[in-house]
């Protein structure tokens, strides 16, 4: 069974947790647009392609898959999720399987306005949103929300462009100066990230993985405490069964008096799923079993509690 990756770039925990799941039946591709991205080195084969954005880059992903003779393939950047989702059937019609969501919820996902009203109206807790400024202003004046906010674009990813705002100011400057912004409650809670794998061939929640975050560095998680809760388990299971997510995917959570608030979801692997892989949650076979056509067993909350993280850098020296 071979593997291909996508975007790889500093991801190479990723990229060894495949390696060692496959073992010696199969080989782990990987491709990035930059021949310095250090997560390639981790696999078993690497090709440097064009950016995502570039009119033939499906075209060559899919003659890699032809030439490597992949089972799987799935990407680790927010960005290229809807354009897989979108050549799924180019990839069936080879043989080889996207692993992820429909582009439809790779869309919402991306959208965080559009994910808030999916929230909203099917009654789940979420931070109020507008990108209306004078919508806002009003609920502001209704006493319904106050400073500080967040205000971020509608369509990002990785937190950048976002900015923690304590003023009316600063809101009307941000407004003027840039397109497509988004004004969001700030959420004063313990941040929550939960790794969450659901069964390709069942649709059923398998895997949950919970983790209190206790610092983030550039919108990753860069030190955390798992620990586990069945209400946040039902919780995550219910917005799964009413989404439709498949494969893997990573939902940040606010607890907010007891309340948890759904926030965001990326559909693929985040930043700080190594917490969950070496807390006993190996996504990586359950990726394997659905490829070999097994459905998964439900193991949900199987996991080591009280276990901490914590990242530090680490260097990769290579002479071409």
């Amino acid at each position: 069974m071979n593997i291909l990756i996508l975007s790889a770039g500093t991801r190479n925990k990723v990229v060894q947790y495949f390696k060692q799941t496959i073992g010696g039946n199969g080989r782990v591709i990987a491709t990035d647009m930059s021949e310095y991205a250090p997560a390639v080195y981790e696999a078993d084969g690497f090709y440097q392609v064009p950016r995502i954005t570039e009119p033939r880059y499906i075209e060559i992903i899919i003659d890699i898959c032809k030439k490597e003779k992949i089972r799987g393939v799935l990407s680790l950047i927010d960005p290229e999720l809807s354009l897989l989702a979108s050549h799924i059937k180019d990839f069936e019609a080879i043989g080889v399987t996207v692993i992820g969501s429909s582009y439809e919820l790779c869309e919402r996902a991306l959208d965080k306005m559009e994910m808030h009203s999916w929230l909203e109206r099917n009654g789940y807790p979420c931070a109020k949103s507008y990108v209306n400024k004078e919508d806002f202003y009003h609920d502001m004046e209704e006493g319904k929300i106050s400073f500080p906010v967040f205000v971020k674009p509608v369509r990002g990813s990785a937190s950048i462009a976002i900015s923690k705002v304590f003023d009316r100011e600063t809101i009307d400057h941000l407004f003027a100066h840039n397109e497509n912004l988004m004004i969001q409650e700030f959420l004063d809670g313990q941040e929550i990230g939960a790794d969450v794998y659901i069964d390709m061939i069942s649709g059923e929640t398998v895997s949950i993985f919970a983790k209190k975050k206790l610092a983030m560095r550039a919108g990753e998680t860069d030190k955390a405490v798992s620990f586990k809760d069945d209400r946040l388990f039902d919780l995550i299971e219910r917005f799964v069964a009413e989404s439709g997510w498949r494969g893997q995917i990573d939902i940040d959570i606010f607890d907010v008096n007891g309340t948890y608030y759904i926030s965001e979801v990326n559909p693929r692997f985040g930043g700080g799923y190594p917490h969950a892989y070496e807390c006993g949650c190996n996504h990586m076979d359950l990726i394997k079993n659905n490829l070999n056509g097994h459905v998964n067993e439900k193991r949900i909350g199987i996991y080591e509690e009280n276990v901490y993280m914590m990242k530090y850098n680490e260097v990769m020296i290579k002479r071409f």
